[in-house]
């Protein structure tokens, strides 16, 4: 140990300093409070304290081994780690002692530990007050069992000699880690990152140790300045935390932004600090190092956080390797590169995968032999990890052997990289994770709704599922395409350092289903009523905790006539905080009795909502759309062999033509082969957000556009499409709201057809084939080919009902493509 001066500070708590002197005091102290066989284990089971520490250092001046144990592990996986290690004594605290206790009641047969709990605990006044004699450094000086992201944890076994080489290498070979440095206590001590790093680093080298008793932004940020923190140890998820709050801030700022991007390409820290001077003032202005580990940063939020003066030493490694087996030396900062080797490690990649072997690794799995052959052969590391060394040796991680997901087909798939590329693409997803599912990939997110409440999204599925999954999708070959996704409220299942619990993913829908099968259906008039309409709406069964669109899939029509059906039968007309707030059914249901105007009916009504006044403007003039015809009908009709079939099906206007979506280039093909007469008074639906430029809004106000809203404001944009209709006007509209992604029809929305059917006017259904074979979704050059419309007989709805409108159009499609 370098432990220059016992007077000063190793702990600081609740304000207080605790010297090296008193804490080698206390750890004889606390060592004196029970006695232990030679190998005897002993647990500590509690949040971090000071207390944490001399218990767990107290075990060596017994001569035992100590097991450190998550302090929000739950009974059943402290029961199974009590059984496993079986230790003599298990300190805890107030805060785990009833975890324990249920624990240690479900123990089987005649054992027992003894229980010493920090608050009760009787310190003898005279205990021996010196330093722990230095032990075999081949025996195992601690148990720790790995939270696993695949099933049950095993206990590592690491020697005193495993302890020592990574601590040796941040202080004594790198100087990483120096008698000056104040570092802050975050993570969880019983895992092994906090552990070597913030508690056996610090001591060993004589620095002082900040521990806070609430972890909470405010908390950290006022310890930073208030102590003048050097070094932060933390995860990938924390440095997260950090990089969002002050990008947010950035992003404010146009200035800020560009001076981000030069920083970011100077890769000069020190300008970084000098123009980022508020963000690390924000930090205390101390900081020397984020140290990162325990799962890979992802390489914006490092490259970020090093274009702002922050040097992000980031390490690879795992539990097995007490925990390090590469690590970034300072002023070598390769932003994706968990470093070089240890000076204790070597390091080769063997058919991908990563191995290591030296000092640091571990002796094996606590009684399990087969396990630990498996890991260590020849002694070699096998992580699981694969990954490959540059030129320089520096390491780069590819995946987890064991998380690549393999089709049937043979294709290998990196969920990660998935994940990332996925989370780059937008703010609204917080967290997500990519499985396996029926020979395909799906996809589990939780959402930011900070950032959706921020962005105003009216419909969170159809945006994720449009603007940022097709997006992706798009871009990937098709093995690599997210078919299926669901939406939840909570985290994601991870491990206490932030890795995902794969395994997990595939069982959450399951889960979740029956979870909701079991709470009992309150017995309200207004709960039946609105349970009664849901499963006659969606067609499926419905619980009272379920979310109306994460869990029953309701999108914007949905909602819209939802509000119809409230409105109609209960008077109520809910504001959109009252939508948020009332996101369940039972929450729901709740509201309608509180608000209640009328009695219940059975049925909500579009038509009276279609005969309400809306105010739009019809385009200018149509000289655009007359243009336009003139100059593609003879280049389109010799490039695509352009024909049209069954124009004599027109029926007088107004009717509403109903087309599938192959192409982008599907309303000029409609356009071209209409009659001029019919051409003149059709108009098509436009998306608002497609028409922002001024070239988009010359052409939109001199053609046969109709500029809506219609993501945002459906029940509007329908109001003003039947004010179209009512002054004569034909519109066309695709019933699938997207382009084809495979050149099969899409499930048809009922837009039109509730159109149809309210203001009665027939649908005729337009049946496009060869436009996807020519230019297919992500192709900007078409490819000459042969397209072919078919206007098929006009359905007049009559008595039908939505559906059956719907049903009948697709079909009809179906039948001709």
């Amino acid at each position: 140990m370098h432990i220059k001066d016992f007077k000063k500070a190793a702990l600081i708590y609740r304000g207080r300093e605790i010297s090296y002197a008193e804490t080698i005091s206390l750890v004889n102290r606390f060592a004196s409070c029970y006695r232990l066989n030679e190998g005897d284990r002993t647990a500590v089971f509690a949040e971090n304290r000071p207390e944490w520490i001399y218990a767990y250092l107290s075990v060596w001046r017994n001569g035992g081994i100590s097991v450190p144990i998550d302090y929000l592990a739950p009974a059943d996986e402290v029961s199974y780690i009590l059984n496993d290690c079986r230790p003599s004594v298990v300190f805890c605290s107030h805060k785990t002692k009833e975890v324990l206790t249920e624990a240690v009641n479900s123990l089987k047969g005649d054992y027992r530990p003894e229980i010493l709990i920090f608050e009760e605990l009787s310190l003898p006044e005279n205990a021996p007050d010196k330093i722990v004699a230095e032990p075999d450094k081949h025996e195992t000086a601690t148990i720790i069992y790995t939270s696993g992201t695949t099933g049950s944890p095993k206990g590592v076994m690491l020697t005193h000699d495993n302890i020592m080489a990574n601590i040796e290498d941040v202080v004594d070979h790198t100087k990483i880690f120096t008698a000056d440095d104040r570092l802050l206590a975050i993570l969880p001590f019983h895992h092994i990152f906090p552990l070597m790093g913030t508690i056996m680093a610090t001591l060993y080298c004589g620095a002082t140790l900040v521990i806070l008793e609430k972890i909470s932004s405010e908390e950290i940020l006022g310890a930073l300045k208030q102590y003048g923190i050097t070094i932060i140890i933390g995860v990938p998820r924390l440095y997260r935390l950090f990089h969002k709050g002050m990008i947010d801030k950035i992003n404010a700022s146009p200035a800020a932004k560009v001076l981000l991007k030069i920083s970011r390409a100077l890769k000069q820290p020190a300008l970084g600090r000098l123009i980022f001077k508020k963000a690390q003032q924000a930090f205390g202005g101390h900081i020397k190092y984020f140290i990162s580990g325990g799962a890979k940063l992802d390489e914006r939020v490092g490259g970020d956080l090093y274009a702002m003066g922050f040097e992000v030493l980031e390490g690879f490694g795992m539990t097995e390797a007490a925990p390090m087996i590469t690590f970034t030396k300072p002023g070598q900062v390769r932003i994706g590169s968990p470093g070089t080797p240890t000076s204790q490690t070597e390091v080769r990649i063997e058919d991908g995968e990563i191995l290591a072997r030296g000092r640091n690794i571990m002796k094996g799995y606590y009684n399990k032999p087969e396990d630990t052959a498996a890991i260590l052969k020849d002694g070699w590391l096998h992580t699981g990890d694969q990954g490959y060394l540059d030129k320089k040796n520096r390491l780069f991680i590819t995946g987890r052997k064991k998380e690549i997901i393999v089709l049937s087909s043979g294709k290998n798939i990196n969920p990660e990289e998935i994940e990332n590329r996925i989370l780059s693409l937008s703010p609204l997803i917080k967290e997500i994770g990519v499985y396996p599912r029926e020979e395909k990939l799906g996809a589990v997110i939780h959402p930011d709704f900070l950032a959706v409440k921020k962005q105003q999204v009216v419909n969170l599925r159809e945006t994720i599922k449009w603007l940022v999954l097709d997006k992706f999708n798009l871009t990937v070959p098709g093995y690599k395409k997210i078919h299926h996704f669901t939406l939840v409220n909570d985290e994601l299942p991870k491990t206490r350092l932030g890795k995902l619990k794969r395994f997990l993913l595939p069982q959450m829908d399951a889960r979740t289903a029956e979870t909701h099968r079991l709470r009992p259906d309150p017995d309200t008039q207004e709960y039946r009523a609105l349970k009664t309409y849901l499963e006659k709406a969606l067609d499926q069964k419905v619980y009272p905790d379920q979310h109306l669109e994460y869990d029953l899939g309701l999108d914007s029509l949905g909602k819209i006539e939802l509000d119809l059906f409230l409105e109609k039968n209960y008077g109520i007309k809910l504001e959109d905080q009252e939508s948020v707030a009332h996101h369940t059914v039972e929450a729901l249901s709740l509201l309608m009795a509180e608000q209640k105007k009328t009695g219940p009916a059975e049925t909500s009504d579009w038509h009276s909502t279609l005969q309400e006044k809306a105010e739009f403007t019809m385009p200018q003039s149509r000289f655009m759309q007359c243009t336009m015809k003139l100059a593609t009908a003879p280049l389109f009709k010799l490039y695509f062999h352009l024909q049209g079939q069954g124009q004599q099906n027109l029926p007088p206007g107004p009717f509403i033509l109903a087309p599938n979506h192959q192409s982008f280039l599907d309303g000029i093909f409609l356009s071209i082969l209409l009659p001029n007469r019919i051409l003149k008074d059709t108009f098509f639906l436009a998306a608002g957000k497609h028409i922002k430029t001024p070239i988009n809004r010359f052409y939109a106000n001199h053609s046969n556009l109709l500029v809506m809203d219609i993501n945002r404001d459906l029940k509007s944009t329908l109001q003003q499409a039947a004010a179209a209709i009512r002054q004569g006007k034909n519109l066309a509209i695709f019933p699938e709201g997207a382009r084809s992604r495979d050149g099969h029809l899409s499930e048809f929305k009922k837009t039109f057809a509730i159109l149809s059917r309210e203001l009665q006017v027939p649908v005729v259904p337009v049946a496009i084939s060869g436009a996807y074979a020519s230019v297919p979704i992500g192709r900007k050059l078409p490819k000459p080919g042969k397209v072919s419309l078919k206007f098929l007989p006009a359905i007049y709805p009559g008595q039908m009902d939505y559906d059956q409108i719907t049903s009948q159009t697709r079909q009809a499609i179906a039948e001709n493509i």
